[in-house]
């Protein structure tokens, strides 16, 4: 049973870069100083765990007014497949609505548009590189808590 937690010491927080590091860093060939940045501070960051393992993480912060950026979504390669991708997105949605934002911004990794496409974010730029990888940008209108 997988669950995902809002990481709340920094335990969880530590867990997450260990998720990022595998994927971008390692697997992706991303520099760890562009991976781990000043905005890791501020964020809310997010672990899915199997068991005690944590196999995949992202992150939100607010970067205006009713506005939020989704950040470092990654999945471990052995768990992919597996609807994680959406778990989390679907765990960083929930938390942008009860926090106030009302619209979610992210940079897409080229190959992963389709993706989000589904969870109804749609393409606002064109294809441009961030740390040797094809990215676009994309946003989603969020819905209001009732």
């Amino acid at each position: 049973m997988f669950e995902v937690k809002i990481a709340a010491s920094e335990q969880e927080r530590e867990a997450a870069f260990t998720v990022r590091k595998k994927v971008f860093v390692e697997e992706q060939g991303v520099p760890l100083s562009m991976e781990i940045d000043e905005h890791d501070t501020s964020a809310d960051h997010f672990v899915v765990y199997d068991g005690p393992k944590a196999i995949a993480a992202g992150r939100i912060r607010t970067i205006a007014s009713e506005v939020g950026k989704v950040e470092r979504v990654c999945v471990l390669k052995e768990y992919r497949g597996q609807h994680l991708g959406v778990l989390i997105m679907n765990a960083l949605e929930e938390h942008a609505k009860k926090t106030g934002i009302h619209k979610i911004l992210l940079n897409a990794q080229s190959y992963a548009i389709p993706f989000y496409e589904k969870l109804g974010y749609a393409v606002t730029s064109p294809e441009f590189m961030d740390a040797d990888i094809p990215h676009r940008a994309m946003e989603k209108q969020m819905e209001s808590v009732i």
